[in-house]
Order: C-alpha cells, then sequence, then structure tokens
C-alpha cells in the first residue's frame, strides 16, 4: 500500500528547508511555524530544534510578525486597534509585543483612517431615521476594531 502524501516523513533537513521557504515567503507567528510541523508529523525534539534554527537565521521573528500584522491589517484591511490585539493574541503574540508593534500606527493616520471610513459608509446606509443611522455607522466601526470613545468624536464631525 502507497503511503497517503500527508503522511511523508521529513529529515530534520527536509523539514527546515520548507519551513525557511513557508516562512520567506511571508513574516511567520511560532504559533504557525508549530501548526505547520505538527502537520508535517515532526517530533518535539525535532520542532524545538527546527525552531531555534529558524530564529537563529532570522526567518521567524515574532517582533517583526507583529509590526507586520499590524501594519498591513491597518492599512489594508482599515481594522482597529482593538480587532488587531484580538488576531495577534490569537496568534500566542505576547502583550509587550503588541503594544510595541502598536508604535507602526500613527496616532494622526489612525484617527484619520477612521474618519474616511466613516464618511465612505454613511451614505451606504439606507436608513431615513437619523438616530438609527448614527447607531448602524457606530456599529460598524466598533466591528471594524475601533474604540468607543474615538469612535463618538468621529460621529460628532459627521453631519447627520
Amino acid at each position: 500500500m502507497k503511503p497517503n502524501a500527508s503522511e511523508k516523513s521529513y529529515t530534520i533537513k527536509e523539514a527546515t528547508i520548507k519551513l525557511m521557504q513557508f516562512c520567506a515567503y511571508r513574516d511567520r507567528s511560532q504559533k504557525e511555524v508549530q501548526e505547520k510541523l505538527r502537520e508535517m508529523r515532526m517530533i518535539p525534539d525535532a520542532c524545538e530544534q527546527i525552531t531555534i534554527q529558524l530564529m537563529r537565521e532570522n526567518f521567524l521573528n515574532e517582533e517583526r510578525f507583529a509590526r507586520s500584522f499590524v501594519r498591513g491589517k491597518f492599512r489594508i484591511k482599515k481594522w482597529g486597534k482593538i480587532k488587531i490585539k484580538q488576531e495577534l493574541k490569537a496568534r500566542d503574540i505576547s502583550s509587550p509585543l503588541i503594544k510595541i508593534s502598536f508604535s507602526e500606527i500613527e496616532e494622526s493616520e489612525y484617527f484619520k483612517t477612521l474618519h474616511e471610513l466613516a464618511e465612505k459608509k454613511l451614505p451606504l446606509i439606507k436608513e431615513p431615521n437619523s438616530y438609527k443611522k448614527k447607531q448602524k455607522l457606530i456599529s460598524f466601526l466598533h466591528q471594524k476594531g475601533y474604540e468607543f470613545p474615538i469612535i463618538m468624536e468621529v460621529i460628532e464631525s459627521l453631519k447627520f
């Protein structure tokens, strides 16, 4: 009986090369690398050895991953800090590292992005009642991960 492709076994060298390619494609978190090693059915000692080598050779760098994640989710997906923080925590990134990575977002740019999001969304909300329209906009911005106090600041500056 021929083994499945998923049952392929790897030497440490093969697995390391495969993971170097995996990390070179885009920044990865340590959790993603551990999951990949589990998928490859590597034993714990081999996982540790490979992870250390990836870190030593700078293929795996949690701070670089966190900073790049914050930049991408904010600039491309227009996510707020709350949503970004939740996603980083889901990837087992430490709180101090999350704080450091938020230095990638300038406060003025953050506020400006929130304001632009609100201005773009407002005409798309088909609701005649201005109170309900405001609530829908607040809900949309909150789902994007923005903080309530600055949402309210932006809402006050808009014409309903």
